[in-house]
């Protein structure tokens, strides 16, 4: 009768060279699939506007990208400059804020027992599942009502709110945040507050920074609530430009070179988000393999 054993610790599991080639080039494709919208952009932006229908994937004529970028930046005075500041004040303090709402409701409802506890989290939980598209005539008729909808906060207060936000806390705060730690802070005086804060935020930073990129992206990419709630132009989301710029380019027929080049430095904040936090998650990562 033939026994296996288990591999010993510190041993390496070997791959097939097979295998490994397989995955690689999986990865690659994958990589090459959504890097090359990315660098039609940088091709699109470099050109003219009269090669503009004619861009390939690689450079052709005068690289331009730098006088399109300065004539994007100067039309109309600038409003791209104000387009973009204005989405990353939506972004950034509704992802803060709304990162720091949901750590707290799912804390709470992983690590205090109360009636109703189950309750209020299939709630939430339901609230995932609701298109945002459902709730922007709601949310219109609301603010309507305390003349607030053409405002900055007409935007701003709707983008705090994140049930995913909420359900990831919870889960996280579950399994990462030990009750013996929290009954020990206890019983060195620590409140609830300095125990959350000092304690258990630093044990979630992982999924407070998931919790965070996922409000900044979907806040900054947000499109029909700004559609829905905004009428002056200087306080529309750089999204929100960019269509009224796509939909004015048979007056101006620059605008639609505009809006490629808009649309390429647009993405940068998102792409320094993401390379800010990313060492975030590799930290997190390695402390989970150490555990």
């Amino acid at each position: 009768m033939s026994t296996t054993t288990a591999p010993r610790a510190g041993t390496r599991i070997q791959t097939r060279p097979v295998s490994r080639l397989a995955a690689t080039g999986f990865m690659a494709v994958c990589t090459a699939y959504f890097l090359l919208p990315l660098w039609w952009l940088v091709v699109a932006s470099s050109t003219t506007r009269g090669g503009l229908t004619d861009t390939s994937l690689w450079f052709q004529g005068q690289f331009e990208l730098l006088t399109n970028v300065r004539h994007v930046l100067t039309y109309q005075d600038g409003i791209y400059l104000r387009w973009m500041l204005n989405s990353v004040l939506y972004a950034s303090i509704g992802a803060l804020v709304g990162t720091l709402i949901a750590s707290m409701a799912g804390y709470a409802l992983a690590k205090y027992v109360f009636p109703g506890r189950e309750v209020v989290f299939n709630v939430i939980l339901a609230g995932v599942l609701v298109p945002a598209t459902a709730l922007a005539l709601p949310l219109f008729l609301l603010f309507s009502k305390v003349d607030q909808t053409d405002s900055f906060w007409s935007v701003l207060l709707p983008s705090i709110v994140s049930p995913f936000g909420v359900y990831l806390a919870r889960i996280y705060a579950a399994a990462a945040v030990p009750d013996e730690l929290l009954e020990s802070a206890r019983l060195d005086g620590a409140g609830e507050f300095r125990a959350f804060f000092t304690i258990s935020t630093r044990l979630m930073g992982p999924a407070l920074v998931t919790i965070f990129l996922f409000q900044f992206v979907s806040i900054w990419n947000n499109y029909l609530l700004p559609l829905v709630m905004l009428q002056n132009t200087k306080l529309y989301p750089v999204t929100l430009g960019l269509a009224t710029w796509n939909s004015q380019k048979a007056i101006a027929g620059n605008l639609q070179l505009y809006v490629v080049v808009g649309a390429l430095l647009s993405i940068i904040p998102l792409v320094i988000a993401f390379l800010a936090l990313q060492r975030f998650w590799q930290s997190g990562l390695s402390e989970g393999a150490v555990k």
